[in-house]
């Protein structure tokens, strides 16, 4: 385990120290409260010994710094010990409160230490383990179960943060809503399961095409299901001579599939319409920009699908 270890006696930190590395444990010392914030958030321990009587902050006062940094974390929790110079019970209350999980002696023996180190593994085990498990869940309540790709919801939450990054940089945003032409004919000619195989087939080659954006010095860019068969592209900070080139990247990406589509005429295969709205400024409601690309993208079908229609700069 990383073990951060605070106290302002050299001595305790040398002798703990030599003990905790020859139990097999990785060890970072800090000599007061402020210190030990600094490395706590540095190093994200496994667990904390904390001294309670020290300059500059006490122990107490650290610990619920720590609790109240571990708040702004999903999830997150770190076992504190204190050290006490006397193994009271008035001090076992006094750390529970202030936030700590258990205390031990400055001079208790090895074994004693060595038990605690056993079973503040084991916790540290479960708690990677259940970390594990929260962060699996948030991804998947962000992603499409059909697609794989982020749903709506997380889209949402996204432009609402890259709305607010990008306003205050001035930087661009590039949004183009890409839907798949006559799809209602292809479930009604080939069926539902080959339906959502298709567009399992559409999305890995939309976000094929945007990991390339990603490659190419826009990490922000994602692509979500907006809905049925429409997917959302986003592009921040996407230049204006590369936008028209990412849409039509889509549009070629899933033609070129050649997924056989007979109610899809002339083509006779799968084919998208792609709208797109472009702010070389991020500004204004978020709304308008949807309504123009949304504009955009039935200017395309209208126009004969298969085609790329953007906002005029």
């Amino acid at each position: 385990m990383r073990v951060l270890f605070v106290d302002d006696a050299c001595a305790v930190v040398n002798a703990f120290t030599a003990k905790l590395k020859a139990m097999g444990h990785e060890v970072v010392a800090a000599a007061n409260g402020a210190e030990a914030l600094e490395r706590f958030r540095e190093i994200s321990p496994d667990l904390v010994f904390m001294d309670i009587a020290m300059p500059v902050m006490d122990g107490f006062e650290t610990v619920r710094h720590i609790r109240a940094f571990e708040a702004t974390r999903q999830w997150a929790w770190t076992p504190v010990i204190f050290l006490t110079a006397t193994d009271t019970a008035e001090n076992l209350v006094a750390s529970i409160h202030a936030g700590g999980d258990a205390f031990i002696a400055k001079s208790a023996p090895t074994e004693a230490l060595e038990a605690y180190m056993m079973a503040m593994a084991r916790i540290a085990a479960l708690r990677a383990e259940l970390s594990r498990a929260n962060r699996k869940l948030a991804n998947l309540a962000n992603l499409d179960g059909l697609t794989g790709l982020f749903n709506r919801r997380y889209m949402d939450q996204r432009l609402d943060e890259l709305w607010g990054i990008l306003g205050n940089e001035g930087a661009p945003l590039g949004l183009l809503l890409v839907d798949v032409d006559h799809f209602k004919q292809y479930n009604d000619c080939y069926g539902h399961l080959p339906g959502d195989d298709a567009l399992r087939m559409v999305a890995t080659a939309l976000a094929r095409v945007v990991d390339g954006v990603n490659r190419e010095g826009l990490p922000d860019a994602f692509v979500a299901r907006y809905g049925g068969e429409e997917f959302a592209v986003i592009l921040p900070r996407c230049p204006a001579k590369g936008f028209p080139r990412v849409a039509e990247a889509l549009r070629a990406a899933v033609a070129g599939l050649e997924i056989p589509h007979e109610g899809n005429q002339p083509w006779e295969r799968v084919t998208l319409s792609v709208g797109g709205a472009y702010l070389p400024r991020t500004s204004g409601p978020l709304a308008q920009l949807f309504r123009q690309a949304d504009a955009r993208l039935y200017d395309a079908k209208r126009s004969g699908r298969n085609r790329v229609e953007l906002m005029s700069a």
